[in-house]
């Protein structure tokens, strides 16, 4: 996906670190969504976020303050203590990602983190992992209620073995109109316009 321009413009040189490196001052700290599994750094979280911007980028989870790939904050000096942190759960073939986001009244948490547990768990042939769960972090002020939706969709997940669709996620997880028209309903095929992710 071609970037998307950013609201606040300027030249990108000297604003992000190096896309192989590991730089713990411009990560978040990990909050307790992954206190009680083995926390991810060095060239393990690289790999595993190396993985991240693929799926990102082909289902689209993108940060629209921005204009990037949502992976791409991790390596954004500007917002040192926001983007993904990873950890996995021992004897368990699980990841668990934990989203920081730059503010604690971010609006695009709810569908950030809805899209990339789908873009992790719905490419899961690009990874190793038996399940990706996605949290956000508890700094957010709706944290609790978003989390209860990405536990929900894991169940689910688990459960069926396919990542669910939006159906009954509730409003603004895509951040589109969910009303179809009825032109287009009397279309062959009747489907709605799907999420980017």
């Amino acid at each position: 996906m071609v970037g998307i321009p950013s609201p606040f413009g300027g030249d990108d040189e000297g604003l992000f670190d190096e896309r192989d490196a590991f730089v713990p001052e411009h990560l978040p700290e990990s909050g307790p969504f992954l206190a009680d599994a083995s926390l991810l750094t060095g060239d393990d979280h690289v790999a595993v976020h190396g993985v991240a911007r693929e799926v990102f980028e082909e289902r689209g989870v993108y940060d629209m303050t921005f204009g990037y790939n949502l992976a791409r904050l991790n390596a954004d000096t500007r917002n040192p203590n926001a983007g993904y942190r990873y950890a996995e759960e021992d004897g368990a073939n699980v990841l668990r990602a934990e989203f920081t986001p730059t503010t604690p009244f971010c609006p695009q948490s709810h569908t950030l983190t809805i899209g990339s547990f789908r873009a992790w768990n719905g490419l899961d042939e690009r990874h190793g992992y038996g399940l990706v769960r996605v949290r956000v972090h508890p700094m957010h002020h709706e944290s609790e209620a978003i989390n209860q939706q990405l536990a929900k969709l894991e169940q689910t997940y688990r459960e069926t073995g396919s990542v669910p669709d939006d159906a009954g996620d509730g409003p603004s997880l895509s951040g589109r109109d969910r009303t179809r028209s009825d032109e287009f309903d009397q279309s062959e095929n009747g489907r709605g316009i799907d999420a980017p992710f």
